[in-house]
């Protein structure tokens, strides 16, 4: 049977119409939800909050968009066991609900950075990465302002012991390197029960070698499998 993907869409947002045509084409049925909605659709598979830039990035990337009514069934869902996957400015907003721990900030340099970036596998031991391979290098494209990831030295602990850091920014032979100052150049996180994935660099543009890689396949696939 197909899965089924929910796809959130606010106002700003951008890559809802990429993460569609992914899904899509790796054989799931989806359906964009507009964030006025109070209920996800019946037998959702994956949640996905897109990319862009909800409600123009006033005030703070995604604090406005905690709040849509869309974002309590959201909660619940991923509460309930549900699988939830942030990419970009949808990583930003769970880490503003509370579904993933620490904050994104501005860049270092204050400059919006878009390119294709290598990282690194961290820890595969979770659904999303599970089709690749510990320190493995993934050439994945970046579009962001505020992408620098910061957490306390609390629960950075924490996230090491749960093996919730999944991928860190590198250079083409997996060693780490500054991008736009995250903590340890942390480029994607999950929740203590590995059922809520957040990541900057956006995995939906990168499924054809025309394009310039296909290596976000291999991480979509491993929500759906």
């Amino acid at each position: 049977m197909k899965k089924h993907i929910a796809i959130l869409q606010f106002p700003g947002t951008n890559c809802d119409l990429d993460t569609k045509y992914a899904f899509e084409k790796l054989g799931c049925t989806t359906t964009i939800v507009w964030h006025k909605e109070s209920k996800l659709p019946e037998k959702t598979d994956l949640v996905v909050i897109a990319g862009g830039f909800s409600y123009g990035d006033y005030l703070r990337s995604g604090a406005i968009a905690k709040f849509s009514p869309i974002m309590k069934s959201v909660i619940d869902y991923a509460n309930s066991g549900g699988k939830v996957l942030g990419i970009c400015n949808g990583f930003q907003i769970l880490t503003e609900v509370g579904l993933l721990e620490g904050a994104l900030k501005r860049n270092i340099g204050l400059h919006f950075i878009s390119k294709f970036q290598t990282l690194t596998v961290v820890n595969n031991s979770n659904r999303f990465l599970q089709k690749c391979d510990n320190n493995e290098v993934l050439n994945i494209p970046i579009a962001h302002a505020d992408g620098n990831y910061y957490i306390d030295n609390e629960g950075y602990a924490k996230l090491e012991a749960n093996e919730q850091i999944l991928l860190r920014y590198c250079d083409k032979r997996g060693e780490p390197v500054v991008i736009n100052g995250s903590v340890t150049s942390i480029a994607g996180i999950c929740n203590k029960n590995k059922n809520v994935f957040g990541l900057m660099p956006h995995p939906e543009r990168a499924l054809e070698n025309i394009l310039g890689s296909d290596d976000g396949i291999k991480m979509l696939e491993g929500l759906i499998a």
